[in-house]
């Protein structure tokens, strides 16, 4: 029986995620970064980049960018839970790191930003329309500036996982968006933390769409109980390094690697 697609079961996607990695690995594609063309994760090969980017002149781009808002970044806004007039449903988490660059020094001063589903896998957003339901507390956006030592903390409930419909019984692996802006709108980079332990890895095309474990490792925060604050929230740590071998995966403008 044929199937359409959106429709395939968990098992081929299984079998094609252990084909593109076997694949790669023959063609000597660098384990850590993603594949763009990743047939497992259906929309990516439409969405991939299949020419050269065109070079913009940064300076152009800047004219017409979007500034970081019409004040400045609040410390305020790196707590989730505050937003609104009551207290958000869910687990209450802090997430805290360092953002470095490849030799272990502090990227200061950048502008992160986050945002994330509620604890019922569902975002406040028109296009989202899992059945589940949204949390009038809990907006799931936020963002915050790099101390001198590249440290950041959010103050956060821990999201739920969510379908999104790639094939038949389609399950997000928990996660949080970080966006990275660097010293320019130009400079975006954006990544995703993933909670440990989380049973649906292996089973999920877009954190599969890299093949080497320890890159897909470094997307993981890590419980951190010197984080964790009695009576109120857990805590992790999770570190993003820019650039180097270990690097954290980021959306690069390359292509198929």
């Amino acid at each position: 029986m044929s199937t359409t697609p959106g429709d395939e079961p968990q098992e081929q996607i299984s079998r094609e995620i252990a084909q593109m990695h076997a694949a790669a690995a023959d063609r000597g594609v660098p384990a850590r970064h993603a594949l763009r063309d990743f047939a497992p994760y259906r929309s990516s090969t439409f969405r991939h980049p299949t020419h050269a980017l065109v070079r913009t002149d940064p300076e152009e781009i800047e004219r017409v960018a979007p500034a970081f808002g019409h004040v400045d970044v609040d410390p305020y806004e790196s707590d989730l839970t505050i937003q609104h007039s009551g207290d958000p449903l869910g687990e209450r988490i802090i997430v805290a790191g360092r953002v470095l660059d490849g030799e272990g020094r502090p990227v200061r001063n950048q502008l992160i930003e986050v945002w994330q589903a509620n604890a019922s896998g569902r975002y406040v957003h028109k296009r989202d329309q899992h059945p589940a339901p949204l949390d009038r507390n809990f907006t799931g956006v936020g963002r915050a500036i790099t101390g001198d030592d590249g440290s950041y903390r959010f103050v956060t409930i821990k999201p739920g996982p969510y379908p999104w419909r790639n094939h038949r019984n389609a399950w997000r692996p928990a996660h949080i968006h970080f966006s990275l802006f660097g010293n320019a709108f130009t400079e975006r980079l954006v990544t995703q933390m993933y909670f440990p332990g989380d049973p649906l890895f292996a089973l999920d095309p877009i954190y599969q769409a890299i093949p080497d474990q320890a890159a897909r490792d470094r997307l993981i925060g890590a419980y951190d109980h010197s984080l964790t604050e009695p009576e109120r929230a857990t805590g992790y740590r999770w570190d993003i390094v820019l650039t180097g071998a270990t690097a954290t995966w980021m959306e690069h403008e390359h292509g198929d690697h």
